[in-house]
């Protein structure tokens, strides 16, 4: 790995815990109108969210330039290169290397769906992401799904682990993908991944206690962490939930622990 990829993937992987609790934020392609308030009022969930100092948050360019000032350099940016929805209906690449290494990113992101008629498309647009980021030593986080028959996300262990083997083929730095809902069973795909392994956080739970739970499970499998949307903006007290994961990822509590710490309840 070169120096400069190997630099910003330590900032990425900088807790002493090895693992990554991180905050996506890029989510407003697959609600359309009906954002939720978490992602409508985006200044006040991005103060929320840094004000927790997760260990990275992901986003789109335009809510970099236009947000991020406060908290450049204190935390590290990974900008989303992708508008993508898993019907298809969005498949485009709207950021490049260039555009994350312009913006002070240490990583850039980048959506694939596996399964299905788009899937060797999908996996071409990441490798050609992954080749334009090399000459920048920009370290590339593939976001892959893989789908059901019916084109819906699928949990399976075996298109989980299908989808982690494709984004390694094309030569991603990092691999998020959904947790299979079976910590021995994630805990095989987390073994066979050469690269670092996270766990998506969605989809949202009732209630934060359950997410807290799942992401128990995916410590206790291995991965090097999670990066989580709704899970956290999708709850009102924001910050508390940033520190519910971390509290989980980065010390091994237990859900019920992460929530007392939080000043939280179990039906919050």
């Amino acid at each position: 790995m070169s120096i400069g990829k190997l630099v910003r993937m330590n900032r990425l992987f900088s807790h002493p815990s090895g693992r990554l609790c991180s905050v996506a934020v890029d989510h407003f392609i697959g609600y359309g109108a009906g954002l939720p308030d978490g992602l409508r009022h985006i200044a006040t969930t991005l103060a929320a969210v840094a004000a927790a100092r997760p260990d990275a948050v992901t986003m789109h360019k335009g809510i970099a330039a236009s947000l991020w000032q406060p908290y450049a350099g204190r935390i590290p940016l990974i900008v989303q290169s992708s508008l993508v929805r898993p019907d298809d209906t969005a498949r485009e690449q709207v950021a490049e290397p260039m555009d994350a290494v312009r913006l002070g990113a240490d990583g850039l992101a980048v959506v694939a769906f596996v399964r299905g008629a788009s899937e060797a498309a999908y996996l071409r647009a990441v490798a050609d992401c992954v080749s334009r980021a090399a000459a920048f030593d920009m370290p590339v986080i593939c976001h892959i799904y893989p789908r059901d028959p019916s084109g819906k996300i699928s949990f399976t262990p075996e298109n989980i682990a299908w989808a982690v083997r494709c984004a390694v083929e094309v030569g991603v730095d990092v691999v998020k993908t959904p947790y299979c809902g079976d910590a021995k069973a994630y805990a095989q795909i987390v073994a066979d991944c050469p690269v670092p392994l996270v766990a998506a956080g969605g989809p949202q739970t009732s209630t934060l206690l359950a997410a807290l739970e799942m992401m128990a499970q995916v410590v206790l499998s291995g991965a090097r962490g999670a990066t989580i949307g709704r899970n956290i903006w999708g709850f009102k007290q924001i910050g508390a939930a940033v520190q519910a994961f971390k509290a989980v990822i980065h010390d091994g509590a237990s859900a019920d622990e992460a929530v007392r710490q939080a000043g939280l309840t179990g039906s919050d």
